[in-house]
C-alpha cells in the first residue's frame, strides 16, 4: 500500500475528479483500484491529496505532450525511460515501455535501455541523450562538455532544454513513486540482512583471516 493516505471519489478536487471518471470510470479508484494499463492507480489517488500539487503534475504531463514541443517524442521517451530505469523505478519504467512503443521506437531499443552503452541499435543522437539522461539521473547534473558538444549537433538549445526539463522531471516522479510506494514500486527494500543458521559463526571472514595465521 502507498505510504500515504489515499483520496476516494467523493472527496476529491474537480480536476481529480474528471481524470478518476476518465480513468476508472464510475469506479472509486480507492475502492475499487486498477487502471486500463494495469497498474493500481494510486498515483493518482495519492496526488489529489494536495489539489494544487495534482493539478501542477497534469499539467506537466500536458507539457510534454504538447504539439507546441519542438523535441521528437522518440527522443523525449529515450529519456524518460532511461530515467525510470537508471533511478530504479519499476513504475516509470514499465509504463515508458508502452509509450515508446507507441512512438515508433523499435523493441530492440527499448530491451536494450538497461545496458545503451554496449547497445548497437541507437542512432549517435540518441546515444548522446542516454548519455545525457545518465549524468542527469545518476551524476546531479554533472556533465562532460563532449555530451553537450555530441547534442548540439543534432538538436537547437529549446530542444535540449525541452529534454532536460521533461527528463529531469521524470526523474522526480521516479524518486517520488519509490519514495511514496506508488504503483509497480509499492516493494519491500531487498537489500536487509539474510540471518545466517544457528550456531553458524557471526563473521566468516574472522575465520578466514584466523586460518591465514595458523
Amino acid at each position: 500500500m502507498p505510504r500515504l493516505r489515499q483520496v476516494g471519489k467523493a472527496d476529491a478536487g474537480p480536476l481529480a475528479q474528471q481524470i478518476y471518471t476518465m480513468l476508472f470510470g464510475e469506479r472509486d479508484p480507492v475502492k475499487e483500484p486498477g487502471t486500463a494499463t494495469g497498474t493500481p492507480g494510486n498515483w493518482w489517488t495519492v496526488f489529489a491529496l494536495v489539489p494544487d500539487a495534482f493539478k501542477h503534475t497534469t499539467e506537466g504531463f500536458q507539457f510534454y505532450r504538447s504539439k507546441n514541443r519542438k523535441l521528437d517524442p522518440k527522443l523525449r521517451e529515450l529519456g524518460q525511460i532511461r530515467a525510470g530505469f537508471a533511478r530504479g523505478s519499476q513504475f516509470v519504467f514499465s509504463q515508458h515501455c508502452k509509450a515508446c512503443r507507441d512512438v515508433g521506437l523499435t523493441e530492440e531499443q527499448i530491451q536494450a535501455i538497461p545496458h545503451w552503452q554496449i547497445a548497437d541499435c541507437y542512432a549517435p543522437i540518441e546515444r548522446a541523450l542516454l548519455a545525457y539522461t545518465d549524468c542527469l539521473v545518476l551524476q546531479g547534473g554533472r556533465v562532460p562538455e563532449a555530451i553537450f558538444d555530441a547534442m548540439k549537433k543534432h538538436l537547437s538549445d529549446e530542444e535540449i532544454l525541452e529534454f532536460t526539463y521533461i527528463t529531469a522531471t521524470y526523474d522526480m516522479h521516479a524518486t517520488m513513486s519509490r519514495a511514496l510506494r506508488l504503483e509497480y514500486d509499492d516493494v519491500d527494500e531487498r537489500v536487509v540482512e539474510i540471518a545466517a543458521p544457528a550456531g553458524a559463526s557471526a563473521d566468516v571472514m574472522s575465520m578466514v583471516d584466523k586460518q591465514g595465521k595458523d
